[in-house]
């Protein structure tokens, strides 16, 4: 079970959620970092709310911003592709950001906007409980894994951590602007479908019982 931790700004002592929409409501107008004085339109997540599957990206750019969902604009469209060459529709995965705002100019995370946002991620990630979490890009790999390493030194890897299984990959929008990215994708998402596959077959034989164990010393979000 993903144990929920509120950060620095956030809701101390944090309760936990019933369902999305209970936490949807509980973050309402949210007012909780500077973000909210520049972004349009807070982004929640969209999905199966029971997927098996779920990413995490790093926050919403402008289209995202203006519509209230992730992942709309180009990196968007490569994502669903990228999808559908595993055989899965956006439909059948979840979808979420390390921040819920855009930050101005599509700039960086801050440290005191990732402690404030992210137990609101940890719970959607409790509340959904993913066998396979992918990671799209640096600030979210970096989170989850609690890792300094870039994206370019995990990607692809399997990670156990706190009951699901992670495999980092790079961002989409890495390949809008660098080609040579694409085919690593592709093979990335095959990974994750590989991951995917396993993790069925491999809760099933357990009886539904999650992989617990991380190689290594690298501490961990759960």
């Amino acid at each position: 079970m993903v144990e929920v931790r509120y950060g620095s700004g956030g809701d101390a002592e944090g309760p936990t959620f019933g369902g999305l929409d209970s936490l949807r409501d509980h973050i309402g107008d949210c007012q909780r970092c500077s973000l909210a004085l520049t972004r349009t339109t807070l982004v929640f997540g969209v999905g199966d709310p029971h997927a098996r599957l779920m990413f995490v990206g790093e926050a919403p750019g402008r289209n995202e911003d203006l519509k209230g969902e992730p992942f709309v604009g180009a990196a968007g469209k490569l994502l669903d592709g990228l999808l559908e060459g595993i055989g899965l529709a956006r439909s059948e995965v979840y979808i979420a950001n390390v921040l819920k705002c855009r930050p101005p100019g599509n700039r960086d995370p801050l440290t005191e906007e990732i402690e404030t946002c992210t137990p609101f991620l940890t719970e959607q990630i409790r509340l959904i409980a993913p066998s396979v979490i992918g990671t799209l890009g640096n600030f979210a790999t970096r989170y989850v894994l609690g890792t300094d390493l870039p994206i370019s030194a995990v990607r692809g890897r399997l990670f156990r951590i706190g009951g699901q299984r992670v495999v980092p990959v790079f961002h989409p929008a890495a390949a809008l602007y660098d080609r040579t990215k694409h085919n690593v994708l592709v093979d990335d998402f095959k990974r994750l479908r590989s991951v995917l596959d396993s993790a069925a077959v491999s809760d099933a034989d357990s009886g539904g019982a999650a992989d617990t164990d991380f190689g290594g010393d690298q501490p961990s979000l759960f």
